[in-house]
């Protein structure tokens, strides 16, 4: 091995690197190669005859299938530009493919004499990885710690998120009004969650903490007196619902009176959540939790919280699958 790592970056065929328009795979395949020759290493692209890359161009197509109608079907035209870099292994220490759906490069797993390493687009499943099985010493990288969970049982050997060239977006302190979203309109891509999320960027909200908390008889009657009877009504029980219908109690402690307010509730994620109606207003005080349910002066000590106003995009919340 020379000085320079040499490695085949082995692109979809389906259009050109990086793609006239749309194509994720295209894009990133595009910034990978040109970011890998920027680093110095010697990288050649298998790509349609119409990529424009730093790197060096191999075209078994001049044009790609989504382009010439007469190429189908569409995935032997990818077998056979995977098969180009194999055949030519020898001249590389390392061969990449951006698989455009399944990796078929796993056929070649036991026959390069250099590492394939596979990379997929998408959130497979339990059927896709018994498949994928067959070959487990065969190495992937996740483009996401959700898929790699979902490749359990693979030889993944890292996880690298997409890239973004940050020169080709420029950033904008002051964003306009309106919800830019990335990826394709299919189901399990989060889309109208996200304008869902885009409506509500103003949201009443209250910690998930003060929705947990239930009072016992011990500190009511701590808290409003011994006469245990209580300087307000009980709570209703919690009803659950869809998003905005979902009802709950939570609890104000103020000048020696514990209250319920019941609150209907929206979306949520994960730390706080959204209350769409009931009494409570911006700035209320809420009880989220009793540091002692009765003390020798009858006061046990609240932790409370205040309602605010923000958007609910922060906090824990599972990434869409990819």
């Amino acid at each position: 091995m020379g000085s320079r790592l040499r490695i085949a970056l082995v692109a979809p065929v389906a259009q050109p690197v990086p793609p006239p328009r749309s194509g994720s795979i295209e894009t990133l395949t595009a910034t990978l190669a040109d970011g890998l020759v920027a680093r110095g290493c010697d990288v050649t692209l298998f790509a349609t005859g119409g990529s424009t890359t730093r790197a060096r161009l191999h075209a078994v197509y001049e044009r790609g299938y989504l382009e010439d109608p007469t190429l189908w079907p569409w995935e032997l035209c990818e077998l056979f530009n995977l098969a180009a870099a194999v055949e030519r292994a020898a001249s590389f220490d390392l061969i990449h493919y951006q698989a455009e759906y399944a990796p078929l490069s796993l056929a070649y797993a036991g026959l390069s004499p250099v590492p394939l390493l596979q990379t997929v687009h998408h959130l497979p499943g339990e059927s896709e990885i018994a498949q994928w099985s067959r070959y487990p010493q065969a190495p992937f990288v996740a483009v996401s710690h959700e898929q790699a969970r979902a490749l359990r049982g693979l030889n993944v050997v890292g996880t690298i998120h997409h890239a973004v060239d940050t020169d080709a977006y420029a950033f904008q302190a002051v964003p306009d009004d309106y919800l830019l979203f990335l990826g394709r309109f299919t189901a399990g891509k989060g889309v109208l969650e996200a304008i869902e999320v885009a409506r509500r960027t103003d949201v009443l909200q209250v910690q998930n903490a003060a929705l947990r908390f239930k009072p016992t008889a011990a500190i009511i009657e701590a808290l409003v007196g011994p006469s245990g009877t209580p300087r307000s009504t009980p709570p209703a029980a919690a009803v659950r619902g869809n998003a905005g219908t979902a009802r709950a109690t939570v609890w104000q402690y103020t000048d020696g009176a514990l209250a319920p307010v019941h609150v209907t509730l929206g979306i949520s994620n994960g730390t706080v959540t959204e209350v769409t109606g009931g009494s409570l207003a911006l700035g209320d005080t809420v009880v989220t939790s009793v540091s002692a349910a009765v003390s020798a002066s009858n006061q046990p000590a609240t932790k409370t919280t205040s309602t605010t106003r923000s958007p609910l995009i922060q906090g824990p919340s599972g990434p869409p699958p990819r």
